[in-house]
């Protein structure tokens, strides 16, 4: 009986090993799919459904924002916005103001650099700061990383993987920087808009006129316009 005992215990002690390390396996390879998911860049939602997302990327053009965000709001459209550090400590009560109606804000980077140039450390310290400078206006935390010039390479990636960021890129791109007329900037977007399309925009005069204008169009074109969250994660 006393052998039957501790054959018995034996058992029960292997067995929960193997479920521990059978836990452990899983969360990790769990852990290495979404490091592995955020190495890609995303360009598109799913195209499954009729909706679209508008991201506006902001390291100038402050002076344009508060129209912007007054025809967002009648719209009843939430935007992401990518800002960057640096603006965001020159202009913290505008970086407030972006979250308070609802926008969630992302991740631009520090000084707008040309990140292909920078080696990993540099990539990091760039989103890490910028994290810091947004938290510090709106006491929440970014997810999602747009680099400045739509650059990236492997570096890129990895740094935003290990600051738990997701890079995001787009599918229609207004060039509104080139300002274009606010009638190119509402054809460009109409005309270019797909299922699951991510809007690439800035704050800028001929922007803020295009807007209402390319907000009826997609939705005549039966588009529904959703937050970048929803169109990415379903």
């Amino acid at each position: 009986m006393f052998v039957f005992y501790w054959e018995k215990r034996a058992i029960i002690l292997v067995a929960g090993a193997l479920v521990l390390l059978t836990c452990i396996y899983t969360g990790a390879y769990a852990s290495e799919q979404v490091f592995q998911k955020k190495l890609k860049p995303i360009y598109q939602g799913d195209s499954a459904f009729k909706q679209v997302a508008i991201t506006v990327n902001v390291d100038w053009g402050e002076e344009y924002l508060p129209d912007m965000l007054d025809t967002l709001e009648k719209s009843h459209v939430e935007a992401t916005f990518f800002i960057s550090g640096r603006w965001a400590e020159e202009h913290p009560k505008l970086v407030r103001q972006v979250s308070s109606v609802g926008h969630e804000i992302g991740n631009h980077g520090f000084s707008h650099p040309h990140v292909n140039d920078l080696d990993l450390e540099r990539n990091k310290e760039e989103i890490q700061k910028t994290t810091k400078a947004i938290k510090q206006a709106t006491k929440s935390t970014t997810r999602y990383f747009a680099p400045p010039y739509g650059e990236y390479n492997d570096t890129v990636l990895q740094a935003a993987a290990e600051t738990g960021h997701q890079v995001i890129l787009w599918t229609v791109d207004t060039v509104d920087w080139q300002k274009p007329s606010a009638e190119q900037i509402t054809s460009r977007v109409v005309d270019g808009a797909q299922n699951g399309a991510i809007i690439l925009m800035h704050p800028t005069e001929q922007t803020n006129e295009s807007l209402p204008g390319m907000i009826k169009g997609l939705r005549e074109k039966g588009y529904k316009i959703v937050p970048l969250e929803k169109l990415i994660t379903g």
